[in-house]
């Protein structure tokens, strides 16, 4: 046999390898298909700032929003492949606004930290609510956030560094801002809605809220996408950035839908936007010897905050009754909450009748002594 050859037997033994390699990865891909995966999706942000069309539109849904009351559940799937498993993701929308921030509770836990995504939305129509809106809610979650990595970590002391690292990822570790950016610790998409009505604002007022937009968006590691659920174009932009966290889909980095422009809406996925393309904070000249900032994010609220003077959005003192609400009829139940509501009225006066006897009789008691 010539030199450098393979005998029949040297053929048979590469092809019997080459099989069973194929047949491992075979194995492998179908393992994948075959089981499916589960991830949660936090939804939060200003009251009635389009949170609950965004869902509808993912889900592909055809019927009316209504009003979230505190925390609503919902989910999505997605079908693998032929006859395979579904992925799940398992949608929460915080209602209210920040009045009841604190549920965040509910959907970031031991069991989802390591598969919890979030959404904020931010009406700017109304610019003198997004910086508060925005603080409260993400400080929420973030210290809901460190508190289960906190219990988690006895058990997994690694969680944390793994979590930063996915979060890097997102980014790029050799981002030319990666020394002053605060990464959000869970992939985070910022949404910007009411496009139609922040369109028509007078052009430095757009130009302010774009850059902090953009700075918020940048500093946390995320992605910012204005909408508005008049604008199909930008609804499918958002519902695409929803398929990427809630089942791994890739988000186009295309030309078409990256945006800087003010006079445009604002397009930035994860890890495209820069500090120096952003610029400096819009100081007024006669508010630069007031500035006392200690980072990027105090000068940042200094500057907005001076251009658009921020509205309470957490004094609220009693929700709205959600048993009023008509989208949540039922007679039966109705009628028997009507019907204790009167008991309750009727032994609350018993009560204060007997309360008051009581006062009377001690009151004779004391003149007879």
């Amino acid at each position: 046999m010539p030199k450098g050859e393979k005998s029949l037997w040297d053929i048979a033994i590469h092809e019997k390898e080459h099989k069973e390699e194929e047949a491992k990865k075979n194995e492998v891909q179908t393992e994948q298909n075959s089981s499916s995966t589960e991830c949660t999706i936090l939804f939060m942000g200003s009251k009635s700032a389009g949170k609950t069309s965004i869902i509808l539109r993912f889900l592909e849904k055809d019927e009316p929003p209504k009003a979230t009351t505190a925390l609503e559940y919902t989910f999505g799937r997605r079908a693998k492949g032929h006859n395979m498993a579904k992925d799940v993701a398992h949608i929460w929308e915080l209602g209210g606004g920040t009045f009841l921030s604190q549920l965040v509770e509910t959907p970031i836990t031991e069991v989802t930290l390591s598969s919890v995504a979030a959404v904020l939305v931010l009406d700017l129509s109304h610019p003198y609510e997004i910086w508060n809106t925005m603080e409260t809610l993400l400080k929420a979650a973030l210290n809901r956030i460190e508190h289960v990595i906190s219990k988690v970590s006895a058990e997994d002391p690694r969680i944390y560094d793994r979590i930063k690292a996915k979060s890097w990822k997102r980014i790029e570790e050799d981002h030319p801002d990666k020394d002053i950016l605060d990464l959000f610790p869970i992939p985070l998409v910022i949404i910007g809605s009411k496009y139609d009505v922040f369109q028509d604002f007078d052009s430095e007022k757009r130009k302010v809220i774009c850059k902090t937009m953009r700075f918020l968006a940048h500093n946390y590691g995320a992605a910012l996408q204005f909408c508005s659920n008049k604008t199909d174009a930008l609804m499918l932009r958002t519902k695409a950035y929803v398929s990427h966290l809630a089942f791994g889909t890739q988000i186009s980095t295309s030309t078409k839908n990256l945006n800087f422009d003010p006079n445009k809406p604002i397009m930035v996925p994860f890890g495209m936007d820069a500090m120096q393309q952003i610029g400096l904070p819009p100081v007024a000249d006669s508010d630069l010897g007031h500035v006392n900032a200690r980072s990027p994010m105090d000068l940042w609220k200094q500057a907005f905050t001076s251009f658009f003077p921020q509205q309470s959005v957490g004094d609220h003192t009693v929700a709205d009754d959600p048993s009023k609400d008509p989208q949540y009829i039922e007679p039966a139940v109705d009628n028997m909450r009507e019907q204790k509501d009167k008991e309750l009225e009727r032994y609350r006066r018993q009560v204060e009748r007997k309360t008051k006897e009581r006062a009377m009789v001690n009151g004779m008691g004391d003149v007879i002594r």
